[in-house]
């Protein structure tokens, strides 16, 4: 009668300890940190001159983690990697201008989306007017970023392309002359690409989709819910249209 006894006590003790699954955000503030997993893609993500990741997307980072008690630490990730960094735990969210396709929504918990995007194409200046049609750049060969939205794209259409590690890579490849083009996507072409820029001899065209960013956190994760909470939060303070202003972006802003 005893070991009946002692037997079912370890099996209660069992299902009370399966019983209680710790949250994501308890996940994260027991640990004092939120680890945000990015590229270079200005100007969501990018570093400063002093090596500080700043951006949209980094400042708004930044202000969530403040907002839900940790620090913030940015990790760069090779992005076609983005979904086995997050469910293996080296990060804790995807933050840096991702588009909301059918994958990412399927593998991860999504916040609302807070952009509005196009992938668009980028060709030098001096044959705009050759390329500015779907029809006129079917025979280029494009330079993507390997997994990125861009990527997909180019696979729709049909398109020659060679991977590149990311989006900034992509416009190198072009302005050296060892792509046509790239597929970038129209919030980093509006400030990385034309007069004032680093990019004064590439321009861009055709406009091949429209999208929406969103934050991608580990399936069943309540921070995504937190998140979209404090979204809400700075649309109606206006603290996100005054990031957005800093960084050029607020034509972009989906405001609810």
């Amino acid at each position: 009668m005893m070991k009946k006894l002692l037997l079912l006590a370890v099996v209660i003790l069992a299902a009370c300890s399966c019983a209680y699954a710790e949250s994501d955000s308890e996940y994260v503030r027991a640990k004092g940190v939120l680890v945000v997993g990015i590229t270079d893609f200005k100007p969501m993500d990018y570093k400063n001159e002093n090596g500080e990741w700043i951006g949209f997307d980094a400042d708004l980072a930044r202000a969530f983690a403040e907002s839900i008690g940790v620090k913030v630490e940015f990790q760069e990730i090779e992005w076609n990697n983005k979904i086995l960094e997050l469910d293996g735990k080296n990060i804790d969210c995807v933050w840096n201008g991702m588009t909301l396709t059918p994958e990412v929504k399927s593998a991860m918990q999504c916040s609302a989306p807070y952009c509005n995007n196009a992938q668009i194409v980028v060709v030098p200046v001096v044959k705009k007017a050759q390329y500015s049609s779907l029809e006129g750049i079917q025979s280029l060969r494009f330079a993507v970023e390997h997994g990125s939205a861009g990527n997909e794209q180019a696979t729709k259409y049909g398109f020659k392309v060679v991977e590149v590690q990311d989006q900034a890579s992509a416009l190198m490849e072009v302005a050296s002359g060892t792509a046509d083009a790239a597929i970038i996507d129209s919030l980093m072409a509006a400030a990385m690409v034309g007069p004032g820029t680093g990019y004064e001899a590439l321009t861009y065209t055709v406009a091949l989709n429209a999208e929406e960013y969103g934050v991608g956190f580990r399936k069943g994760s309540d921070l995504a819910y937190m998140l979209n909470a404090f979204l809400e939060a700075g649309y109606d303070d206006g603290s996100i249209m005054k990031i957005a202003e800093k960084y050029g972006v607020q034509a972009a802003l989906i405001t609810k």
